[in-house]
């Protein structure tokens, strides 16, 4: 069995399963004593089985291992029985979605957009983003236009069809159609485009500008397959940091509601803000080749000459930032002295490693914790930044980097705009709906 790393950055292990198979065979052969004579076989390893081996010689809180019964029919309730609530075990039938979740960004059936909701506005769904390679992109759409029309259905508000009525009718129609045709409305021209839906990798690192000139260097997500293929979120703000070497100009690295992701990668895009020493130290329970338990240590350095390391950078975090994102947050702050604003962070310093089981699931374990470049714990703390701030909107960072670095900016607009945007309880087809409190941006 290969290990997939998910919020490790831990070394591929030998195969859980043929060790596991091979003391089964060892056993069995010890177990003759004539060969000529017939032997009991020793049972097969089941899918039970299989992961209580695996949690009694991973889980980190070993504490609790007594909790686990060694036979029993129910892979869930085994699983069930421990206090973790991030260790869990994905049955055979979501397996290989739950995988392409946790490694990609990609979005299926998409238009490749994202939107905001204004409840103030005639026609209320607006255009915030629009991915390069998707098909809105490959069409020409820009952004910040107003949705008119979908598929011939009118989105305008009227006293019987309010600005939730118009999301609910534009979500639907993505839902139940491949084929999209959008009117959108600018302030120089109404527009129409014909799409068809289509899985997307979204971008994880965004680059926009406010009206004072400031950049915004937002990473929603640490994932190792995005719009860059190859080298996922990493290869994305590598490539933003190296065509802005020589960007001199205080930016904002925006990390609020990221949930974090592959620790090789917010450990690699931390790097890229740090010349030298400690980035991260992480242990873990794993074991042996030979099967039995063992506890290991490893802490990742910095290496120099990376683009982002003469830069002027703030952190904006808040209480959804979590795991590889306070792992990023506290290496560039004790790393590089970069300065954190916001508010406390979620405080999860503690990671999972996933491994393909026999029956085609997935069990996800807790088996690492992590600690700051200074040695520091954050589990159930959380970074406490450095310019706390009661609402953490960009007018937060704005007055951080005055503070930082000096540059006075004027305040936004952010409050004088009457807005709702809808954030669905499962992830839309049609695209990404998110919450934006920054119609004041430009694009």
């Amino acid at each position: 069995m290969q290990k997939l790393s998910t919020e490790t950055g831990v070394k591929n292990i030998p195969s859980v399963f043929s060790f596991f198979i091979g003391m089964l065979i060892i056993a069995n052969l010890w177990g003759c004593g004539d060969f000529m004579h017939p032997v009991e076989s020793t049972p097969a390893p089941t899918e039970y089985t299989y992961n209580y081996w695996l949690l009694e010689r991973t889980y980190l809180f070993e504490e609790e291992l007594g909790k686990l019964e060694p036979e029993g029919d129910s892979v869930q309730t085994l699983y069930e029985v421990l206090d973790d609530p991030f260790t869990r075990y994905v049955a055979p039938s979501k397996s290989e979605q739950t995988s392409i979740s946790i490694n990609t960004s990609i979005v299926p059936g998409s238009l490749g957009m994202e939107y905001v909701l204004y409840a103030n506005q005639p026609y209320p769904l607006r255009i915030k983003r629009v991915y390069p390679n998707g098909p809105a992109g490959r069409a020409g759409i820009r952004r910040w236009g107003y949705i008119m029309e979908v598929n011939g259905k009118s989105l305008l508000q009227t006293e019987t069809f309010s600005y939730s009525a118009a999301y609910n009718t534009y979500d639907s129609v993505l839902n139940y159609n491949k084929s999209i045709e959008l009117k959108v409305a600018y302030e120089d021209d109404t527009l129409s485009y014909k799409m068809e839906k289509e899985d997307v990798y979204a971008p994880t690192v965004f680059v926009d500008t406010t009206i004072d000139g400031t950049i915004v260097v937002t990473i929603t997500e640490f994932k190792q397959t995005t719009a860059d293929k190859e080298k996922g979120s990493y290869g994305e703000l590598k490539a933003y940091l190296d065509s802005t070497r020589n960007y001199s100009k205080p930016r904002i690295l925006d990390l609020r509601n990221n949930p974090g992701g592959h620790v090789t990668q917010c450990v690699n895009m931390a790097d890229l803000f740090i010349k030298s020493g400690p980035i991260s130290t992480r242990s873990w329970r794993t074991f042996n080749g030979d099967g039995t338990p063992v506890k290991k240590s490893n802490t990742s350095n910095a290496i120099s000459g990376d683009a982002g390391e003469e830069g002027k950078f703030l952190a904006l975090v808040n209480g959804g930032s979590a795991s590889c994102a306070e792992i990023f947050t506290a290496a560039i702050a004790e790393g590089a002295g970069i300065p954190v604003a916001g508010d406390t962070t979620y405080g999860k310093g503690i990671g999972q490693t996933t491994w393909n089981t026999m029956a085609g699931g997935l069990a996800i374990i807790t088996n690492l914790e992590f600690l700051t470049p200074k040695g520091n714990s954050y589990h159930k703390i959380g970074i406490i930044p450095d310019y706390p701030c009661q609402s953490v909107d960009l007018n937060c960072g704005m007055k951080a980097l005055e503070k930082y670095y000096g540059k006075k900016f004027s305040d936004s607009e952010d409050d004088k705009v009457s807005k709702k945007a809808i954030s669905p309880s499962k992830p839309s087809i049609g695209g990404a709906f998110i919450e934006s409190e920054e119609p004041f941006l430009i694009f």
